[in-house]
């Protein structure tokens, strides 16, 4: 590296990622079949496993632009996150166990015993397109961040941590990347407490002044409030929270993988509790020092440079104001924030192609070909994460925060609804679902068409589609929610008008809770 940190901080940098490195070599020599690649071979203890979900959801994203969003404006896309807890404490100790019993891997293997192929391939295409987003996003978070610090090009830091991340990915598998993500946990949790603490102490005034500045200004704060789902209040985020926190849990690649490689279902559960109670606070802190920033600069003598963005703030005082080793300590979890959620990002899809679509058109294959064309699929996807990350450098990355939720909002193509309907009702069947989904797709192409701009030749903006009073107007994020919803609705009523069997109860949760019940009276 070369730029403006110090030697140590430098040392402290590349010691985070030759460690990255050396955990992947370390683990290799347990990497011989899909189980010990994908799953850990179920052998992880709980409190591991809730780290490196914690970890996972804890990315660069977290890291950059939760400070810019709050330096920008006030707390309000903390609602989201906030709905997590709420959700999964009623509803994770009948996921986790479902997902042990019924599914070997994948977890849209769970939709293909409820609703049929189709409905296998539709949820994967849709966790695979949504993540490839989220990896493109996080390394090019990542990336302006690193330029600041050293000066390098962004498109050479992007690919040569693309390219750690893959090695990780393909020596270690699963249990490498959970145990690196203990240690970058660690780190996360260390360099947002250091940013606040020398932050209390750079501020003129201290942390009184820090509050008293941030409530004059509404920068802790939730609002607007008003009823209004066209702009971005708090009850789009409540709604958008909502349906994110039972995607994440419920239908997501990446925690469903730790479930199993967890050593029992009581741990599983344990450790999605800690992950998601961990979480909350992380966000909040991250947070913490977007208002911190805010302040800091507007009390102190300290300029910003004139046109810099709001995700380029914190990087810019890590540069500039703080002391050397605390400065690489920082930095390293940056990176340690990318590589916990790219990692695991391009296991879980690698997984995905092994057991949803390789496996399955190859129903004959050994376990040695599943992992030989695992390994592949880790290279496949790691290059093209580093692809989507240079677009994103092309395309200029404005807003990032705000564009990674308008895509989850956009990708997510109604797959809770999915999950919900087939959780929860033993009457809904297949060919209802697929009106369903047929539903939502044509709401979601009108939606997208009636609420996007162009830009003419003239330089003026006008919409793909317009149909006058009848435009999607509601916010972005509203279309994600609407999506679940029409699912959910359209697909329960239309099975109505199908005879078909009832589901198989152990595919609902009413098969749960009636082993439960038995269990009990024993």
């Amino acid at each position: 590296m070369s730029g403006g940190l110090h030697w140590i901080d430098h040392t402290i940098v590349v010691l985070s990622l030759v460690a990255a490195v050396a955990v992947g070599v370390w683990f290799s020599r347990k990497q011989n079949s899909t189980e010990s690649y994908y799953a850990a071979n179920g052998n992880v203890p709980a409190w591991a496993v809730g780290m490196s979900m914690f970890a996972t959801i804890i990315s660069s994203v977290t890291f950059l632009a939760y400070p810019g969003a709050a330096f920008a404006g006030n707390w309000i896309l903390l609602v989201q996150g906030l709905m997590v807890p709420i959700v999964l404490l009623g509803m994770v100790w009948f996921i986790v166990p479902l997902f042990r019993r019924v599914i070997r891997l994948s977890t849209y293997e769970y939709f293909e015993r409820r609703f049929g192929a189709f409905a296998r391939f539709y949820s994967s295409v849709a966790f695979v397109l949504e993540h490839f987003s989220k990896m493109g996003t996080i390394l090019y978070l990542m990336g302006i961040a690193m330029a600041t610090f050293t000066g390098i090009r962004i498109t050479y830091i992007i690919v040569f941590i693309g390219l750690v991340v893959i090695l990780l990915t393909y020596l270690g598998g699963m249990e490498a990347i959970i145990w690196m993500d203990v240690v970058q946990g660690f780190l996360l949790i260390l360099g947002g407490c250091l940013t606040v603490g020398m932050l209390f102490w750079l501020t003129d005034g201290g942390p009184s002044t820090i509050f008293s500045v941030a409530a004059e200004y509404d920068k802790i704060d939730f609002g607007p409030y008003d009823w209004d789902l066209t702009q971005l209040t708090f009850i789009v985020l409540v709604l958008n929270g909502i349906f994110y926190a039972v995607q994440k849990y419920g239908t997501d690649q990446s925690m469903v993988q730790r479930y199993l490689a967890a050593k029992d279902e009581k741990s599983a559960k344990r450790a999605t509790y800690m992950g998601v109670l961990m979480s909350v606070p992380a966000w909040a802190l991250f947070m913490f020092v977007g208002t911190c920033l805010f302040v800091y600069y507007k009390v102190n003598s300290g300029l910003l440079p004139e046109g810099i963005k709001s995700d380029e703030v914190f990087p810019f005082f890590i540069a500039t104001e703080l002391p050397v080793g605390i400065t690489g300590l920082i930095i390293a979890a940056l990176v340690a924030g990318a590589i916990s959620s790219i990692d695991s990002d391009v296991n879980c899809i690698s997984a995905i192609v092994v057991e949803d679509y390789y496996g399955r058109f190859k129903k004959n294959a050994t376990d040695k070909q599943k992992l030989r064309v695992g390994r592949l699929a880790v290279l496949i996807i790691g290059v093209l994460s580093i692809f989507i990350a240079l677009l994103y450098v092309a395309w200029g990355g404005e807003g990032v925060l705000g564009t990674l939720f308008g895509l989850y909002a956009i990708v997510s193509a109604g797959i809770v609804g999915i999950f919900l309907l087939g959780l929860f009702s033993r009457r809904a069947n297949w060919q209802g679902l697929y009106i369903g989904i047929a539903a939502a797709v044509l709401f979601t192409a009108y939606a997208v068409l009636t609420s996007s701009r162009f830009e003419t030749s003239s330089g003026e903006k006008e919409l793909l589609l317009d149909l006058g009073g009848w435009n999607f107007t509601h916010h972005k994020y509203m279309l994600g929610v609407y999506s679940h919803l029409i699912v959910l609705i359209v697909g329960y009523v239309a099975s109505l008008f199908f005879n078909t069997p009832l589901a198989d109860k152990e595919l609902t949760v009413y098969g749960y809770l009636e082993e439960r019940k038995r269990n009990k009276n024993k």
